[in-house]
């Protein structure tokens, strides 16, 4: 659901990059339209809502970029395809042709959407926008344990064309890596506050398939 907040963050964001109102009202209706998509319950605009505000909480080197990294990284969503986060990117750049934003940092808008693709990859260390905007986007991993099953039943919906057998089997791979990997957050605060419940939640869930599904709801 596109909020009020939503929408005067997303003005806010851009009025300042493009002065055409009606340009950007177009843009943000395309946008809510793509994460309000009948196929899709988790990557909607409350995941994006939740973003926005843990990053809301700490200090970002260039906000905008980020902020606009973060309510495009999404934009394309298809679980069965591998090219989300590129075409994802690709939809931020032809939006971003139309402002002011400067070509580095549009590229670095880019750059942001496709490092979403696998967390579990090694990552610049010092770059903070980058870490912190990753730890956002993986913080529901570390969440309180209704909160977390009702978003791997979310995700198993937006799956819900692949077999159980089939999916099951994807999804411990999935769960398995998050686990095999030596840092799952990489800013000190959300690593502190999120890895152990996260590590619990992925575990939990991987015994869940060994052991015949999701609990119910």
């Amino acid at each position: 659901m596109l909020t009020a907040a939503l929408a005067a963050h997303w003005h806010a964001l851009t009025a300042p990059l493009l002065p055409d109102a009606a340009r950007r009202a177009a843009e943000l209706a395309r946008l809510a339209a793509a994460y309000n998509a009948p196929g899709r319950h988790y990557h909607t605009l409350q995941h994006l809502d939740n973003l926005l505000t843990r990053l809301a909480a700490h200090p970002l080197h260039d906000p905008v970029v980020v902020g606009l990294a973060v309510w495009f990284h999404d934009a394309v969503y298809s679980p069965l395809r591998a090219d989300n986060e590129a075409k994802s990117a690709e939809w931020a750049l032809d939006f971003l042709q139309a402002t002011t934003l400067a070509p580095a940092r549009r590229a670095r808008v880019a750059d942001l959407i496709g490092r979403t693709h696998d967390h579990t990859q090694p990552q610049p260390p010092h770059d903070a926008d980058l870490l912190l905007f990753l730890d956002a986007d993986l913080s529901i991993l570390g969440a309180p344990k209704a909160a977390y099953w009702a978003y791997a039943r979310q995700v198993r919906q937006e799956y819900e064309v692949v077999p159980d057998e089939r999916y099951r089997a994807g999804r411990r791979q999935v769960l398995a890596r998050l686990l095999a990997a030596p840092v799952l957050f990489r800013t000190p605060a959300l690593r502190a506050e999120l890895d152990a419940p996260a590590r619990r939640n992925l575990q939990a869930e991987l015994d869940a398939w060994e052991h015949g599904g999701l609990p119910p709801h």
